[in-house]
């Protein structure tokens, strides 16, 4: 493939161009578009939209197993026979500790997970007093909260407590959604997001990939993303948890996992792109090229799964030559760790739960 090609894929990008279902097909699937050149392409309108900078995600989570509905990739889900450490809601005193650490670790934006359907009017006056006393300690940064279905009313008071951001993935695309839940459907999901949108909160919602879904299915999650103007976007590769109805990744190469990256910047151009769960076991060698299309990542595992330790993802940031958006540097941040950088969350064929001390590290346990 001629190296115009790849410019002109990063032009029409930044741009504003929709890019076609076909051409989004060959980004999968085509070896005549080449992968070095098409992660730089990538990079090329990542740069220009979110420059050097990597932002850091932690997630808290809120409250772990206790959850009706059925959603097949997840170790909470009733129908989950995975091994994890259940526990109901933290205090509030417990998560602004928490919140503490996230924001002393570099996160510039501290997401607060609670398991269950939706969020009750009882739930949503609870986040709306907790979002505030984390507000009135760190203004400046970021709360992002994933509490299943919300109403516009729940979405109104939310964003009046402070909400910057409401996170509720997508996961799939709306047709190959009842293969990987049955209690609630995609429009519910997408009925969430319209409503922090009517609230004037900000969108975080993404896929996980590799649960059987198609090419086509992919490419129509990122078109979706797209026009709803999605501001953050966590691109997740399906994590292999012992005991899920879905515990077995399809098709995730290192090489497929970075176009998909790719295909998700040229889609959605300005958004923070992440890279979410997985990225550790599914990229493994390749996995520093995911900062080239993507400009966000998790620090310190995911929901229920470890992922490599902290000094292991900050040094990867800074031998590539980013920074991280944080009122603490980079430097600062490496200089206190003493963790092993060779330590990784997950091999390829199983998960490493996380373990109480890593689920409430404001206890002392």
């Amino acid at each position: 493939m001629d190296l115009t090609f790849y410019d002109e894929l990063a032009n029409k990008s930044i741009v504003g161009e929709e890019i076609d279902d076909a051409t989004c097909q060959k980004i999968l699937a085509n070896d005549h578009f080449e992968l070095l050149p098409l992660v730089n392409a990538a990079y090329q309108v990542r740069k220009h939209f979110r420059g050097r900078e990597v932002v850091i995600h932690i997630i808290n989570n809120a409250q772990n197993g206790h959850c009706p509905e059925d959603c097949h990739y997840c170790a909470q889900a009733k129908s989950s026979q995975a091994n994890i450490e259940e526990y109901g809601l933290k205090s509030d005193e417990e998560m602004v500790e928490e919140a503490r650490q996230a924001y002393a670790k570099g996160a510039y934006r501290y997401c607060m997970v609670y398991a269950g359907r939706g969020a009750s009017a009882q739930r949503i006056e609870r986040l709306s007093g907790l979002i505030r006393k984390i507000k009135a300690e760190y203004p400046n940064h970021e709360i992002c909260i994933s509490t299943g279905l919300v109403t516009v009313q729940g979405a109104i008071e939310l964003k009046s407590a402070g909400l910057d951001q409401l996170n509720h993935n997508l996961n799939t695309s709306e047709a190959f959604y009842p293969n990987i839940c049955t209690t609630h459907t995609f429009a519910d999901r997408i009925n969430t997001l319209l409503a922090a949108r009517s609230a004037g909160i900000h969108l975080c919602s993404g896929m996980i990939v590799g649960m059987g879904e198609s090419h086509q299915d992919v490419i129509e999650v990122a078109k979706r993303l797209r026009s709803l103007k999605a501001e953050s976007i966590p691109v997740n590769f399906l994590v292999p948890i012992e005991g899920n109805q879905l515990s077995v990744p399809q098709g995730l190469t290192p090489e497929f996992c970075l176009r998909v990256l790719c295909l998700f910047r040229f889609l959605n151009p300005p958004a923070e792109i992440r890279v979410g769960a997985g990225r550790e076991g599914h990229l493994r060698s390749m996995e520093v090229l995911a900062l080239y299309p993507a400009s966000s990542l998790f620090l310190q595992g995911y929901l229920n799964t470890k992922g490599s330790s902290n000094a292991r993802t900050l040094r990867m940031i800074k031998d590539a030559g980013f920074e991280i958006k944080s009122d603490v540097h980079l430097d600062d941040l490496l200089a206190c760790q003493s963790e092993d950088i060779a330590t990784a969350g997950f091999h390829e064929a199983k998960a490493v739960v996380k373990d109480l001390k890593d689920l409430r590290p404001a206890l002392k346990v």
